[in-house]
């Protein structure tokens, strides 16, 4: 017989329809004669109740099961007399797969954040963390979906680079050199002797060559994992984190804008549509105001405001904030969630920066002070997406990367795109894992990402 997914089975219509699940124990009560398993195989939040008896051949083997144990049970689908279910199974035949030993750290009672990421590898076996890699899955679906249905192309950009998209210098080094061995000239390392014959890292974007298809595609994105050696044990940061970045030819600032909203409303909506068991569950247990949240994303158009308009809305807030509010300076979260939650409540755009707060590739305004860049605010997050409309000219490019200490024979490509049939082009970045945090109400990154990678832990 095919195995069935709880998902569906709890979906039926069918009475004493035969079926087969397969799963694992989250708890497990007795009376005379009878054995109650709930059994959970990760399609859905809810478990399937299997009621065994001592009709069962291997019965006295089915009292010793424990919690985490995971067992296949085939029978038929009856109404349960219980409450709380619809359905349960009463069971025919159940084979114990493999017992879990007492020890199983997973047993029912409420279990800290912190103490599941210390078993990261057990941690999706919750309620909690089921829900979140559930939801998680279904917005990487709809990311490809919404590129898809907008007529864009996927393309796989390199994890391996030479290029430092964000000119700040947090680069995980990749090399086969020999530690205890290196190669020297002048008394510096001779990363002619490597692998790649020069200094090789781990990107911190899919930009730069993303940019090089749009100038060729037309539209397109990339969707992958990026990396930043940036010290941080914030909530907000993890050294492995992916993004999702789109790359538009003949578009220019507004229209990014325009995209990124875009965006963000037809994921948050799909979500809305087609999570609301999971969603439930992070709306009653972890942020009462999750659905308030997400609908003030959906229902109206986002706040559009220059930089100096936005540090005017701070400079005269009546709060006091950590970080002081200066023009010249980027803003820090507490003044993205000031904006967002208190004064517009509302996702707010931010565009127009200072160009010495932003990378050498966005394009300069005519006033010779400002960029085309934008930052997209959420409620609760702060940033979620960041991009710009891309410099397309070549002279005023090249003096950018001057001011930014860029050696042009290192980005000779990347000049090469704005000598041959340049045009003006934009793109941006959305934090996957900040997107998640946002569609759940979770407040620590480290929790909507699989295995997390933070300063000194790189467990799993």
């Amino acid at each position: 017989m095919k195995r069935t997914k709880i998902k569906e089975i709890l979906r039926s219509e069918n009475e004493k329809k035969q079926v087969m699940v397969k799963g694992w124990i989250r708890t497990k009560r007795e009376s005379k004669d009878f054995s109650f398993l709930e059994v959970n195989d990760g399609s859905c939040l809810k478990n399937i109740q299997i009621v065994a008896d001592t009709t069962l051949s291997n019965y006295s083997e089915i009292e010793k099961i424990t919690t985490g144990s995971a067992v296949s049970v085939s029978g038929k689908l009856v109404e349960s007399i219980g409450g709380g279910q619809k359905w349960e199974i009463k069971a025919e035949t159940i084979e114990i797969i493999s017992l879990a030993p007492e020890t199983f750290p997973l047993q029912k009672k409420r279990h800290t954040d912190e103490y599941l990421r210390t078993i990261a590898h057990l941690r999706p076996r919750t309620n909690k963390y089921s829900a979140v890699f559930r939801i998680r899955s279904e917005l990487s679906y709809a990311v490809h979906k919404f590129f898809r249905d907008q007529d864009f192309q996927y393309v796989h950009t390199p994890i391996l680079t030479s290029s430092d998209c964000e000119g700040a210098g947090e680069l995980f080094r990749v090399t086969t050199l020999d530690f205890n061995n290196l190669p020297k000239l002048d008394k510096k390392i001779d990363f002619r002797k490597d692998f790649f014959g020069k200094e090789a890292n781990l990107t911190v974007s899919g930009q730069l060559s993303a940019e090089m298809f749009a100038l060729a595609l037309g539209d397109v994105y990339t969707f992958g994992p990026t990396f930043r050696a940036e010290n941080s044990n914030t909530a907000r940061h993890v050294a492995e984190f992916w993004m999702i970045e789109p790359e538009m030819a003949f578009c220019d600032l507004n229209q990014n804008m325009a995209l990124a909203e875009t965006l963000l409303q037809y994921l948050v909506n799909h979500v809305l549509d087609n999570c609301d068991e999971d969603l439930t569950l992070f709306a009653n247990f972890v942020d009462k105001q999750l659905r308030s949240t997400l609908m003030s994303i959906v229902s109206s158009g986002f706040i559009k405001l220059p930089y100096t308009d936005a540090i005017e809305q701070l400079m005269k807030a009546k709060k006091s904030f950590e970080f002081p509010v200066e023009f010249g300076k980027d803003l820090q979260s507490e003044h993205e969630r000031y904006l967002t939650e208190e004064v517009f409540k509302k996702p707010v755009i931010i565009y127009n920066y200072p160009k010495n707060i932003k990378p050498f590739y966005m394009r300069l305004n005519d006033d010779n002070k400002t960029v085309a860049a934008m930052d997209v605010l959420v409620p609760r997050i702060g940033e979620i997406v960041g991009g710009s409309q891309r410099e397309e000219r070549l002279d005023v490019l090249e003096k950018r990367m001057e001011e930014n200490n860029l050696t042009k024979e290192e980005y000779w490509w990347y000049l090469d795109s704005r000598r041959f049939g340049s045009v003006p082009h934009s793109g941006f970045g959305l934090g996957f894992e900040r997107l998640i945090m946002l569609m759940t109400g979770i407040t620590n990154i480290r929790d909507v990402i699989p295995f997390p990678r933070t300063p000194k832990n790189i467990e799993f």
